[in-house]
C-alpha cells in the first residue's frame, strides 16, 4: 500500500450515525476476491436505487464526513477495504469503532474523530466541499474550517510509509536483532545447548 502526507480532496457528506461494517459492505460480497477491488460494494444496499445517495451524486469524493459511530458492528476488514478501493482516503466523524479504527489505519486510510463533524456537515449539505489533511501538521481544512486532530506517532508512520502492524515490526528488525544477540550474550544459559 502506498503512503501518503498530505491528501487533497473533495469532502462529502453521509449524513447517518452509527454505519455499520455490514452497511460499508454486506457480507454476501465478500466472496469475491480482494483483487478484484471492493469499491463497487461499498454501501450498496444504502445507494441501490437511490439516484440521490451522496456518493452516487460525487463519485469523485475521497474525504467521507460521516455521523457518530461509523463502523460499528463486526470487526470486518472489508469494510475497509471497500471505503478505500472506492477511493476514500479520509472519513471524518464524532466517534468510530475501535476496531475499525485500527483496520482504517493499517490499509491506509484516516478517520478523525471530532466534535465538529456536525458542523462540517451541515456547511456542506448536499454538494461538496474542497478537503486538505496533513498528516505531518495534523491539520484538517474542509469547507472553510481549519482545526488540528488527534493521531499517535505510530499511526501516523504507518499513513505516511503505507505500512501496516507487520510493517512496523520490520522497521524495528536491526533493534530486534541487536536484543537477540544481547540476549543471547547475556543470558546463556537460556538457551539450549547444541
Amino acid at each position: 500500500m502506498a503512503g501518503w502526507s498530505i491528501h487533497e480532496g473533495q469532502a462529502v457528506v453521509l449524513d447517518r450515525r452509527d454505519v455499520d461494517t455490514d452497511q460499508l459492505i454486506p457480507a454476501r460480497f465478500m466472496s469475491a476476491s480482494r483483487a478484484e477491488g471492493y469499491g463497487r460494494f461499498l454501501l450498496h444496499d444504502l445507494r441501490e436505487g437511490d439516484a440521490e445517495f451522496p456518493l452516487r451524486r460525487h463519485p469523485e469524493a475521497s474525504v467521507l464526513i460521516a455521523g457518530p459511530n461509523f463502523g460499528c458492528g463486526s470487526s470486518r476488514e472489508a469494510a475497509v477495504y471497500a471505503l478505500v478501493d472506492a477511493g476514500i482516503r479520509v472519513v471524518v466523524a464524532e466517534s468510530f469503532a475501535d476496531i475499525f479504527a485500527g483496520n482504517a489505519v493499517n490499509n491506509g486510510l484516516l478517520t478523525i474523530a471530532t466534535p465538529e463533524a456536525a458542523a462540517l456537515r451541515a456547511a456542506i449539505g448536499m454538494g461538496t466541499a474542497p478537503a486538505c489533511i496533513d498528516l505531518a501538521s495534523r491539520r484538517l481544512s474542509v469547507a472553510g474550517s481549519e482545526q488540528s486532530f488527534e493521531l499517535t506517532e505510530t499511526a501516523q508512520a504507518k499513513l505516511i510509509n503505507g505500512w501496516d502492524d507487520i510493517d512496523l515490526t520490520r522497521a524495528h528488525a536491526g533493534e530486534i536483532r541487536n536484543f537477540r544477540d544481547r540476549r543471547k550474550t547475556d543470558h546463556a544459559w537460556t538457551w539450549p545447548s547444541r
